[in-house]
């Protein structure tokens, strides 16, 4: 079993030296608390959360997983002090206003903590991600009685809130939803229906658990237009506005997964459980998208976090493991063999690791500093900027990043070889919990269609044009480093320009286009980063230790060379239409 380090350094590299996130400091005051001093220290004592208290559990909770014992459910041995432990250290209100209780950290930091949990314990790491999305979605659009009710307690932890989308019949379309709310008169209705899949639906972690729900009121009407939004505590609060009477929802199964066995999934039934209305009637899509969007950014996170590990489990393996002999003669003449870190292929697989968690780890950082940025700065302009790339890079994050989790794992167990496929170290575990990234909040498939067919056409190419005028900027100059870069820029730009010609006159083309198309993008935009990275750390020499610097130089020359260059191949794959998708004949199937 390999112990986790969190990536400090880097961490602090692209907060203070990448994104400079200090010079944001005069347009938004939660970035001036955010001092280097202040941040290090954050970081460093949640890097020893996760490395001593969460770590250790995540190997039991896989082997023990949860267990409903007469309609409750127990959490793995070790989860319920770790999460009193979390809620002791302020950690759930992290980036929560100071106004309900929170620290009012920036989101950058928060993502970094996020992706410190995943690589922990991802199960563990499943009820704050909720929480945090849940959280955004009462303070958004919640009454300012429920916003008193339940906010606090939520910042605090001692009130973790779920998401209840799915139905047995209907996953990604909810018009089919068919969960009813009956209205009882003094502004609270009552539920009726049951969900699936509910992350966290029912624990012993935490006194109480905030559900928001998707529902239809009476004279709804038909299609997503007409769902709505309640929140339904499992406990009712009482006149003290603390844990009351228990609710008529309850746990009906827990799910046997694949993997995240320390994280209860469950099918919820409400039973005319008692609720409130969140936002307007039949605007609850709308509504539950703000928690949908803060969700998914952190699913990304969570397939950085186990690409994380991965690496640090595969390149530890590969230091210490002796096979055979090095290609060009041996290295270790003490040793019976050397090391297979010496061997090509083993490099190319760390390497591969290495080059997309950094890329990914400085997209979901910049990304996080537009959320900020598109929410609280004050120019108008600026905000619109923010808005129109966090529209953007939402889907791409979400799915890159889990697709790249995912391959990293694999990656990792094939480092391992046979000791990969076993339980002893760790990897094949990681494998399995990652999985369920591509799927949930939204599959993969669906992130693309979301870019495709909604993000690539809106304000009439607006949101791309900007990514693009970006690109333009850092391409500027003579590194040849950058060559591949320029080429992958006008890979993204002809591909996008022949998407929208041919879908004009066949509906099939986006669709089929979709899953390549977003790979495309994904790796233009974390080639993007790289060469930000690249410049940054060769304008500022003084700033940046010198191995460090190089590592780094030598990390973006990999990726340029060998990772980048896929888009000429994913534009032909595009280009070549959707008829040799679909011409063969359902029946053939």
């Amino acid at each position: 079993m390999h112990s986790y380090h969190a990536p400090l350094a880097d961490m602090q590299f692209l907060l203070f030296e990448f994104l400079k996130v200090q010079d944001l400091g005069n347009a938004m005051p939660a970035y001036a608390e955010a001092t280097p001093d202040v941040v290090a220290a954050i970081l460093e004592e949640a890097g020893k959360f996760c490395s001593n208290v969460l770590q250790p559990l995540n190997r039991i909770g896989d082997e023990e997983g949860c267990k409903l014992e007469n309609g409750i459910v127990r959490t793995p041995t070790g989860f319920k002090q770790a999460y009193q432990d979390f809620v002791a250290g302020g950690w759930p209100g992290l980036a929560c206003d100071t106004e309900h209780g929170g620290q009012g950290l920036i989101t950058p930091v928060n993502f970094a903590f996020m992706e410190m949990i995943s690589s922990a314990n991802m199960s563990f790491g499943l009820m704050p991600l909720l929480t945090h999305g849940a959280y955004h979605a009462l303070k958004a659009h919640g009454s300012n009685e429920l916003k008193q009710a339940y906010l606090a307690k939520m910042v605090a932890g001692i009130w973790p809130g779920t998401m209840n989308l799915t139905e047995p019949h209907c996953g990604t379309d909810l018009s089919l939803l068919k969960t009813r709310a009956e209205p009882q008169g003094h502004g609270s209705y009552t539920l009726h229906g049951t969900k699936i899949f509910i992350t966290a639906g029912d624990h012993d972690l935490a006194e109480n658990i905030v559900h928001l729900v998707l529902a239809r009121l009476p004279d709804a009407p038909p299609g997503v237009k007409g769902i709505s939004l309640f929140l339904c505590p499992k406990f009712l609060p009482n006149a003290a506005g603390e844990v009351g009477t228990r609710n008529a929802v309850s746990v009906g199964a827990l799910e046997k997964k694949m993997g995240i066995h320390g994280s209860p999934t469950c099918v919820m039934n409400y039973d005319g459980a008692t609720a409130w209305l969140v936002g307007q009637p039949h605007k609850g899509l709308a509504a539950m998208f703000t928690m949908m969007n803060a969700a998914r950014l952190a699913v990304g996170i969570q397939g950085l976090g186990i690409g994380e590990m991965a690496y640090q489990s595969a390149a530890s393996y590969a230091k210490s493991r002796l096979q055979m002999r090095a290609p060009s003669g041996a290295l270790h003449t003490d040793k019976p063999a050397d090391p297979i870190i010496v061997h090509p292929d083993i490099r190319r697989m760390l390497m591969r690791t290495r080059a997309m968690n950094e890329g990914c780890r400085a997209l979901a950082m910049w990304t996080a500093v537009e959320l900020d940025v598109s929410m609280h700065h004050p120019d108008a302009e600026r905000r619109l900027q923010a808005q129109d790339l966090v529209a953007l890079m939402t889907p791409v994050v979400k799915s890159l990043l889990t697709d790249h989790g995912f391959a990293a794992a694999n990656d990792a167990v094939q480092v391992h070889g046979g000791h990969g496929y076993i339980r002893d170290w760790g990897v094949e575990q990681l494998s399995r919990d990652v999985r369920i990234t591509q799927i949930y909040e939204g599959t993969n498939g669906i992130q693309a269609l979301d870019l495709v067919a909604r993000k690539l056409p809106a304000e009439n190419g607006r949101l791309l044009n900007r990514f693009m005028l970006l690109l333009d900027e850092v391409t500027q100059g003579s590194d040849p480093l950058l060559a591949p870069l320029v080429k992958a820029a006008s890979d993204l730009k002809t591909t996008a320009q022949w998407l929208d010609a041919a879908a004009s006159t066949n509906p099939n083309e986006r669709p089929a286009a979709a899953t390549d198309f977003l790979r495309l993008f994904g790796l233009v935009a974390i080639g993007y980063m790289w060469a930000k990275i690249v410049k940054t750390v060769d304008a500022e020499p003084d700033h940046t230790d010198a191995g460090f610097a190089q590592t780094k130089r030598e990390t973006a020359r990999f990726y340029m060379s060998r990772i980048l260059p896929e888009t000429s191949a994913l534009a032909v794959a595009i280009k070549s239409g959707a008829d040799g998708i679909m011409a063969t004949p359902i029946e053939a199937f």
